[in-house]
């Protein structure tokens, strides 16, 4: 089968197309209303597979509960100190912008290299339970191939307990 030229230089233009609507801000997407905490809760975990929560268990019969689900990080000592090290090991990461910090909460954006996808990344200090609560989900898209898993796990291994 041979394929010919002028599908070549489509498929090149339109990989240009995307690439360029990327690095302009174009797939960012919208940051979304509502974050923060309320009530010793983060945000629900989006109605698609392209977030995870430590706290989905808290919202049963949600459709995404067993997807979303993530162990929350663990620390030991005082929970502001945990904090700062965490805020500190954020802002080390390139990938990485922090938007909000409190001593108990810090809202942060993810964004992809070269398309500039943004996820929206939530963290909250449950200091009787000695945990950090973490959120993190999609702006765009149906799924996120575990990108918010992975990076969620990136900084699970990185974070000094």
């Amino acid at each position: 089968m041979r394929i010919f030229p002028w599908v070549v230089v489509i498929a090149g233009l339109v990989a240009a197309a995307v690439m360029g609507a990327g690095r302009l801000g174009l797939l960012a997407g919208t940051a979304p209303s509502h974050l923060g905490v309320t009530n010793g809760r983060l945000k629900p975990p989006s109605q698609n597979p392209n977030s995870v929560s430590s706290q989905a268990g808290l919202f049963p019969g949600h459709p995404q509960q067993t997807y979303a689900a993530i162990e929350p990080l663990k620390f030991q000592g005082d929970g502001e100190s945990a904090m700062l090290r965490l805020a500190e090991l954020l802002a080390s990461r390139a990938d990485i912008t922090i938007v909000e910090q409190r001593p108990d909460y810090i809202y942060a954006r993810s964004s992809t290299r070269w398309l500039r996808f943004t996820d929206d990344v939530e963290f909250w200090l449950d200091k009787p339970a000695a945990v950090i609560h973490m959120r993190s989900a999609s702006r765009l898209g149906r799924k996120d191939f575990s990108a918010n898993r992975a990076r969620m796990e990136a900084l699970r291994a990185q974070f000094p307990a």
